[in-house]
């Protein structure tokens, strides 16, 4: 009986040691998590990249276009000097994109120097708002 009592015990120490042996330098809990921050990021927190820096980023870039090109003759116009007819041609480039497209679509506007319909904003804003 004391034999086998024994052989369990030495059992369990072979069993820990190759255990703790075969995850040494494997623990997870204590390397960090890194998160690239990118503009998607921003939550209003200093450690994230927001608008301002990714506005700064954009101006730095090629302006990005989203099959929008027929927009440019809009640029220099208020954003309430827009009729409704072409608003609608803004819901429809607005609608063709995928959600996360939204706030990339707004930089690129403000870029090349044109205002978002009032009638539009807040639809675009909601989107933005989502994302």
């Amino acid at each position: 009986m004391l034999i086998l009592i024994v052989s369990i015990l030495l059992l369990g120490v072979i069993v820990a040691i190759a255990s703790k042996v075969a995850s040494r330098g494997k623990n997870v809990e204590d390397a960090p998590i890194k998160v690239e921050q990118t503009c998607a990021t921003c939550n209003g927190t200093p450690e994230t990249k927001c608008e301002q820096d990714c506005m700064m980023e954009a101006s730095t870039k090629p302006i990005e276009y989203f099959d929008d090109e027929e927009l440019d003759v809009f640029s220099g116009r208020t954003s309430d000097s827009y009729t409704d007819d072409e608003a609608d041609q803004f819901s429809d480039v607005l609608y063709t994109m995928r959600q996360d497209e939204v706030a990339a679509w707004c930089r690129s506007l403000h870029l090349r120097g044109i205002e978002l319909p009032d009638q539009i904003k807040d639809e675009v804003y909601m989107l933005r708002a989502q994302d």
